[in-house]
C-alpha cells in the first residue's frame, strides 16, 4: 500500500533521487549514510582508490532526511545487528549521480532497490518515489498508446473503456473462448483480456486461441464497424513474445497482455520496443513486493518503470477488492498513473480496476478518481449477469453513466432494467 510519497519536483532532477520510508535501531542519520555509501562508491573499510575526488564525483549523496518524532516499540523486521536503542523512522531521500550508470532501467533497479532491502542496519524500507533525469525519457520509448491510443482503437469516447476477462481462466479452450467473446461482442464490450493463467497450454495453445478469437472479433467488426480489444496473454520469452506478437497483428488483434514480474523489466523493455500494439500490463507478484508497510516497493515508484519501459496499462487493482489493499491505496496508484513523468514527455499510461468489480464500486471510483481514464474489468459482474453477458455491459455501463451524472445507483435503476438486476444480484 502507499505511504509517506515526498512530492516531486515539476521538473525533471539533474540526478536520480529517490525517496525512502526507513526504520533503524540506533542513529537513523548513520544508517541512511551506510546505505548511500552501499549503493554508490563507499566500502565498509577504506580501501586504496577510494579518493576524495573520486567520492565527490561517484558518491549518493543524503539530500533529506526527516525523523519521525515517535517511536517504535518493536522492530518491524528481523536483523542479526547488535545494535542498542530506541527504534526510529525517517523519510530519506537519496541521489546519485546519472554518470555512474547511464539511463538504463535494469541497473538503475540495482542502486535504488538492490542491496539496500537486506542492510542489516534497518529494521524497515520501503522505497516510495523516484524521479528520473530527462535522459530516461531520451533512452526509453514509454506508453506508445496510452490514454489517446486505446481510446482510438478501442472506439470509446468520454466513459470508461469497459471490459472483462475470459473465465474460467482455464480450462476453456479455443473454440470455447471464441463462444464467449463472440457473446461478449454481441453485448457490447469494449475490452476483453486473458487472465493471467491463460498462456499457450496444451488445452488452450496461444496460436489457435487467437485465431479462433479473432476470427469472431473480425467478423463482429465487419458487421457493426466497431473492433473489440482483446489482449492476448504473450507472456513466454523473448523469441516467444516478438513471434506471438507478430501473429497478433497478422490477424488483426489491436492489443497484447504481457506479465510484469514474469518478463522482468528486460523482457518489458525490448516487448515496448518492437510492439506496435498496446501493451496491457498485469501485475501478478506485485504484493510480494508491497504487502509489508516497511518493505519493499511503494506503487508509485514501481509503476513509473513500467510506464518507461512501454506499458500503456497498468493493473491498479479496485475498490471493494478480494486482496489485502485498502481502496485510498488503489486510488493513488491509478492517479500515480494519469501523473505526467516529464514535462515534455508525459509516459501516462490507462489505469486498470480489477479484482471483483461490479457496478457498486462505479460511483465511488469515480468520486475518487475525478477520471473517467481507465479501464475497469468486471469477470463475474459482466459474465455472471442475470440476463447474460450483455445485460452486464449494459449494466457496468449505466453504473458509470449514474456515477459520472452524480445519480445515485438506485435512483438510475428505477428505469435501467440491467442496472437493476445487477444490484439485486450484488446485494
Amino acid at each position: 500500500m502507499q505511504s509517506g510519497v515526498i512530492e516531486g519536483s515539476k521538473s525533471p532532477p539533474l540526478r536520480i533521487e529517490a525517496d525512502y520510508l526507513v526504520e533503524t535501531i540506533g542513529d537513523p542519520r548513520s544508517a541512511v549514510e551506510t546505505m548511500a555509501g552501499e549503493q554508490s562508491s563507499g566500502t565498509f573499510v577504506p580501501v586504496p582508490g577510494e579518493t576524495p575526488e573520486l567520492k565527490a564525483r561517484s558518491a549518493a549523496r543524503v539530500e533529506r532526511l526527516e525523523v519521525f518524532d515517535e517511536r517504535v516499540a518493536t522492530a518491524s523486521l528481523p536483523t542479526t545487528a547488535k545494535a542498542s536503542g530506541e527504534i526510529h523512522r525517517a523519510l530519506a531521500t537519496l541521489s546519485w549521480p546519472i554518470e555512474n550508470f547511464g539511463p538504463s532501467l535494469p541497473n538503475l533497479l540495482a542502486t535504488i532497490a538492490g542491496n539496500l532491502f537486506e542492510l542489516r542496519a534497518f529494521t524497515g524500507l520501503r522505497l516510495l518515489d523516484i524521479r528520473l533525469p530527462q535522459a530516461f525519457a531520451d533512452a526509453y520509448p514509454g506508453p506508445r498508446f496510452g490514454i489517446e491510443g486505446t481510446r482510438r482503437l478501442a472506439g470509446v469516447k468520454d466513459r470508461p473503456v469497459i471490459g472483462t476477462i475470459i473465465k474460467p481462466s482455464v480450462g476453456f479452450g479455443p473454440e470455447e473462448t471464441a463462444a464467449l467473446v463472440e457473446r461478449l461482442c454481441a453485448g457490447g464490450i469494449d475490452f476483453i483480456k486473458d487472465d493471467e493463467l491463460q498462456a499457450d497450454g496444451p488445452h488452450c495453445p496461444f496460436d489457435a486461441r487467437v485465431k479462433a478469437v479473432m476470427a469472431v472479433i473480425n467478423a463482429h467488426a465487419d458487421r457493426t464497424g466497431r473492433k473489440v480489444m482483446y489482449a492476448f496473454n504473450l507472456t513466454g520469452d523473448l523469441d516467444q513474445m516478438r513471434r506471438r506478437h507478430d501473429l497478433l497483428l497478422a490477424e488483426g488483434a489491436t492489443c497484447l497482455m504481457a506479465s510484469l514480474n514474469s518478463v522482468g523489466p528486460v523482457g518489458m523493455i525490448e516487448l515496448g520496443r518492437f510492439s506496435t500494439l498496446p501493451i496491457h500490463a498485469h501485475r501478478n507478484g506485485w504484493g510480494a513486493l508491497t504487502r509489508h508497510p516497511l518493505l519493499g516497493w511503494s506503487y508509485v515508484a514501481w509503476q513509473k518503470i513500467w510506464r518507461l519501459a512501454g506499458a500503456d496499462h497498468m493493473h491498479v487493482n479496485g475498490l471493494s477488492n478480494k486482496f489485502f489493499e485498502d481502496d485510498d491505496s488503489v486510488i493513488a496508484s491509478a492517479r500515480a498513473c494519469l501523473t505526467p513523468m516529464f514535462p515534455d514527455k508525459p509516459c501516462l499510461a490507462m489505469p486498470v480496476f480489477s479484482s471483483g468489480q461490479g457496478v457498486k464500486q462505479a460511483p465511488g471510483t469515480y468520486a475518487a478518481l475525478g477520471s473517467t481514464d481507465l479501464i475497469v474489468t468486471a469477470g463475474g459482474g459482466i459474465v455472471a449477469h442475470p440476463g447474460g453477458p450483455g445485460a452486464g455491459v449494459l449494466a457496468l455501463r449505466q453504473a458509470w453513466d449514474a456515477a459520472v451524472a452524480g445519480i445515485p445507483l438506485d435512483q438510475h435503476a428505477r428505469d435501467h432494467q440491467e442496472l437493476a438486476q445487477a444490484l439485486g444480484a450484488a446485494a
